[in-house]
C-alpha cells in the first residue's frame, strides 16, 4: 500500500519520512527486495536526504528532566 500511495504522489506533492533505519536496511521491514528498491528509488528521485546523526535532543531531555 505503502507503495502505491508513493507511486501516486510521485512528482505532484511533497512527501516527509523520517526513520531509524538506513535504506539497505528497509528490505527487513517490507519483506520484498525489489518492491523495496523500486520503493526507494521513486522516493529518492529529486528529493532532499538529510542524515541526522548525533545525540537524541529526546534522551538528553529525558535524563535532564530525571535529574529533577
Amino acid at each position: 500500500m505503502l507503495f502505491s500511495h508513493l507511486s501516486l504522489r510521485a512528482g505532484i506533492k511533497s512527501t516527509i519520512i523520517t526513520t531509524n533505519l538506513s535504506f539497505d536496511r528497509w528490505d527487513e521491514i517490507f519483506g520484498d527486495t525489489i518492491l523495496t528498491a523500486a520503493m526507494v528509488d521513486r522516493l529518492t528521485h529529486k528529493a532532499h536526504l538529510i542524515n541526522m546523526n548525533g545525540k537524541s535532543y529526546r534522551t538528553k531531555e529525558t535524563l535532564e528532566w530525571l535529574k529533577k
